[in-house]
């Protein structure tokens, strides 16, 4: 099988696992957020970019050195940048999805390092998530004020 279609099959296999429920989600579109988080009607669009980078990057890794460690790694920051929705929702505790936020960036930003010597393309791929994040987890941090 080309690594491409063994590439998004796993990535469609984690996002339908480790996305909330309808109603589980609705809890979550309730809760009052920042009256500066103006931008979230994009955050769909954003994640897709991110998503499509997280498949670029390991892809571009895959060709550049064949490790199945290396895959196994992106699969790990997949899980995690994933089950920060389902965490919260599933727990319907925001300083859970605050701390999977930040592991998963703390994931990313080591897998980020590995990968500079072995694929330069493939790190620069992780840019977009490792800028937008920070973003993320701090607007989780703000709602959980917000929501106490």
């Amino acid at each position: 099988m080309p690594a491409w279609l063994v590439i998004a099959a796993w990535m469609v296999l984690v996002i339908l696992v480790l996305t909330p429920s309808r109603r589980e989600f609705r809890w979550f579109l309730q809760l009052r957020r920042p009256r500066w988080l103006t931008f979230e009607r994009w955050i769909p669009a954003i994640w897709s970019v991110i998503y499509l980078c997280f498949f670029a990057s390991a892809l571009q890794a895959w060709a550049a050195s064949g490790s199945g460690r290396l895959l196994a790694a992106y699969l790990v920051l997949l899980v995690l940048v994933q089950s920060y929705t389902w965490v919260i929702c599933r727990t319907r505790r925001l300083r859970n999805g605050t701390l999977v936020g930040l592991a998963g960036w703390l994931w990313g930003m080591g897998l980020a390092a590995v990968l500079v010597p072995i694929s330069r393309p493939a790190a620069l791929l992780l840019v977009p998530y490792l800028l937008w994040s920070p973003v993320g987890t701090f607007v989780t941090y703000c709602m959980e004020r917000l929501n106490d």
